[in-house]
């Protein structure tokens, strides 16, 4: 039902199909006559930066906020960033930071005649695969991450046992900083090909390919020859020094003959996660008579996706996405121990672009608005261990840099836990660690885990707090400014050459601070403490700069008045719009004047070729939701599907650099569409475009309150609402124009309609 068929092979690797289980994954792809997996490794990042150490600077903060105040912008940004950037960025120097890496591939080219007739991937199960012809046999080829044991699987298999040959073999990309040695054994116990890496002065990891057949296996130099066999089974596994290679193999079987038991119980347990939630829409006699509710597109997808990409609507391609979205993050997170980063877990380069890291100032937050709402409770678990890892080094950053107490999270990291400045020009600013407090905020909103609250949230809270009370400085009206700040990653007339302007509470910090204090303030109040501590807060919250207005209209993005550069009018950071989204600062019910004002401001970014990129296209869907515009909606959402997409919907940042928040922030876009949670009220078919009013369903959606919603429609209008009642025993449902409040204990099915 979810299956997407390719008559044509994969032209590169960014139109492969991924699998995954979290801690390893792989691109399954390849040309006519072979098959590749590119492998990957969540830990494998070259290490050789986990040492690195923040650049103490706090005793020029002083001057920095006087040239801020003095209006001197340019001498400001450049001043800060010579002491705050760090290195990399704009400063011709290296990055501390460490990219990600692959860890190799395994080809399999079968001998002989060989034509290549599909190949595919079932979102719904997790197995990819192709079929070819050779010398008239037909062999079939899967490929699964298990969802269980977390191994890599492959099966290639002719049909009526009849028999072929073939070759393996593993490599790497060439990279002069590792070095790479391959081994092959054949015998009766077993055959592996095992794959050793260690980077020059960083860390080491081995790769290990274990194989079965009915055929002969044979060592042939650095590969493995296949011999009269009508099926080959293999298991990969791979392992790193991080915390040590025999012990990470150790806690694996590796036997590729359980491969048949591993796939059936694999796809069962699969397919529980993606049936969580099912997004429908209702059946069309267009395109050849395929159902646009059925999200199989199970002949012709390739056709289809271009038809959509050349402006053919379709809406099997617009559930198609949704729904692949979900599945990246589960391949992503399911037996993970890392967050998704800007690839996800899938990458083939040594330079991947930005390093493949973690950017704190929208791309991981994008990547977990669908988190909470598609249930995927694992990936949430793994986000905040990941944050959690930076509580020392963050704690000296906001030392050593600001002099502040609490914690500093770096504009973009990687997996060490260490919060540098590693991009000069864009670095300096603070809004990291309120805006990743949302995302604690948001899990315990959803599932009402009081010991999550206390244990985990509320000390986060505490520190992102501590560092607002002694870095706000208050002015002379008594107003406490945020300084240094910046709107990422914008600039305006006056700040000179920088790519990022310097200035006195942008707008966005501004919000991000209004709502971590206000998240630290409900939380003790939630848990009865720190009373003394909450009037303080309450104090510094009730102080902050205004969320103002400009003279035309629009929400203020430095909270004043700047000269917009004309070259970044149209820039793909709406930093000041967080408070409509994923913030609800601002609302039609909620400082309403702010709400209309930052309408104006996305469509004057819009009207100036705003939302270039793939997150950026996705961000803006999601806002349009908000300002419950359906069309506004449906038209970048499928904008981010038809012009920021490879043709297996891969994200792009244009013009081919797969980024794979936007596969995540068009699932978020959806969800805002359909079921939003803002004002303490469950909002449905806000922003239902006239495409899909037709009718369809989205069941299995987690709200605020921890309920689970499911809502039909027809022509429009809700038919049937369903919500089984979470943690919360009261909700406020709104559809049809009518409010709906509804009581009942947990697990209660209450039928609204």
């Amino acid at each position: 039902m979810y299956e997407m068929r390719y008559d044509t092979f994969a032209k590169s690797w960014q139109e492969g199909l991924p699998i995954g289980s979290g801690r390893l994954a792989a691109m399954a792809w390849g040309d006519e006559k072979s098959d590749v997996l590119t492998l990957n490794h969540e830990w494998i990042w070259r290490g050789v930066n986990r040492g690195r150490k923040v650049v103490p600077a706090a005793e020029h903060l002083e001057k920095l906020r006087s040239l801020l105040k003095e209006g001197r912008y340019a001498e400001a940004t450049d001043f800060g960033n010579l002491y705050f950037g760090g290195k990399g960025g704009m400063s011709g120097e290296p990055a501390r930071e460490d990219p990600y890496q692959p860890a190799g591939e395994l080809r399999f080219t079968p001998s002989g005649e060989v034509s290549f007739i599909k190949r595919s991937l079932d979102i719904r199960q997790a197995v990819a695969g192709a079929e070819r012809v050779v010398d008239g046999v037909s062999l079939s080829s899967h490929f699964f991450a298990s969802c269980l044991d977390s191994l890599i699987y492959a099966r290639w298999e002719a049909d009526d046992n009849k028999h072929f040959d073939g070759f393996f073999d593993m490599s790497r990309v060439e990279d002069s900083g590792a070095d790479v040695s391959v081994g092959v054994s054949a015998g009766a116990d077993g055959s592996e090909i095992v794959l050793d890496c260690t980077f020059k002065g960083g860390i080491s990891y081995r790769v290990i390919a274990s194989f079965c057949s009915d055929g002969e296996l044979q060592a042939v130099g650095s590969g493995l020859k296949a011999s009269n066999a009508s099926y080959i089974n293999c298991v990969i596994n791979i392992a790193t020094s991080v915390d040590g290679i025999d012990g990470e193999l150790k806690q694996y079987t590796l036997d590729p003959s359980k491969l048949g038991d591993v796939f059936n119980a694999h796809r069962e347990s699969f397919a529980v996660q993606m049936d969580k939630v099912i997004f429908k829409l209702d059946d069309l006699e267009e395109y050849g008579g395929y159902s646009s509710g059925n999200v199989a597109l199970t002949e012709g997808v390739s056709e289809r996706i271009k038809g959509f990409m050349q402006g053919k609507d379709d809406n099997g391609v617009c559930v198609l996405y949704y729904n692949f979205g979900r599945y990246l993050m589960l391949s992503c997170t399911i037996c993970g121990t890392l967050p998704p980063n800007l690839q996800g877990k899938w990458n083939d380069r040594i330079a991947p672009p930005w390093d493949c890291d973690y950017h704190f100032d929208i791309n991981i937050q994008m990547a977990y608005w669908l988190v909470e709402p598609c249930r995927v409770s694992g990936a949430a678990e793994v986000l905040f261990d990941y944050l959690e890892s930076f509580y020392e080094s963050g704690e000296t950053a906001a030392r050593e840099l600001y002099g502040c107490r609490g914690i500093h999270l770096p504009l973009q990291s990687d997996v060490w836990g260490i919060s540098t400045q590693e991009s000069y020009g864009w670095a300096v600013w603070l809004g990291a660690a309120p805006w990743m407090a949302q995302h604690f905020w948001h899990h315990y909103i959803y599932n009402g885990d009081i010991g999550f609250l206390r244990e985990r949230a509320y000390p986060f809270f505490v520190m992102v707090a501590e560092f607002y009370e002694d870095y706000l400085v208050p002015d002379d009206f008594g107003v406490y400014q945020i300084m240094p700040s910046q709107s990422p990653e914008n600039r305006f007339e006056g700040s000179g050459e920088m790519p990022v302007a310097l200035c006195i509470s942008a707008a966005m910090d501004v919000q991000l601070c209004y709502d971590a204090l206000t998240y630290a303030i409900d939380s003790a109040e939630i848990l009865s403490v720190d009373a003394d501590r909450v009037g303080h807060w309450k104090m510094l919250r009730d102080n902050l700069p205004g969320f103002l207005i400009g003279s035309d209209g629009r929400l203020l993005e430095w909270n004043e008045e700047k000269q917009e550069l004309q070259e970044e009018l149209g820039h793909r950071h709406i930093s000041h719009l967080y408070g409509v989204h994923p913030g609800e600062l601002f609302t039609a019910e909620t400082r309403a004047e702010q709400y209309n004002a930052a309408r104006k401001s996305l469509d004057f970014r819009l009207y100036h070729g705003g939302g270039h990129t793939g997150w950026s296209r996705a961000l803006v869907a999601s806002l349009m939701a908000r300002f419950n515009d359906g069309e506004g909606f449906y038209e970048h959402y499928t904008a981010l599907i038809r012009d920021f997409s490879t043709l297996t919907l891969l994200d792009l940042h244009p013009t081919d650099l797969f980024q794979i928040d936007g596969n995540f922030g068009g699932v978020a876009a959806v969800n805002e569409a359909l079921v939003r949670c803002v004002d303490g009220k469950i909002h449905l078919l806000c922003a239902l475009p006239e495409k899909w009013q037709a009718g369809g369903e989205l069941c299995g959606l987690k709200t605020v309150g921890g309920h689970v919603l499911n809502v039909r429609w027809k022509s429009g209008k809700a038919v049937k609402v369903t919500l089984s009642m979470g943690f919360a025993n009261k909700a406020i449902v709104c559809f049809n124009g009518v409010e709906h409040k509804v009581s009942g204990s947990a697990g209660e099915i209450i039928e609204l309609l």
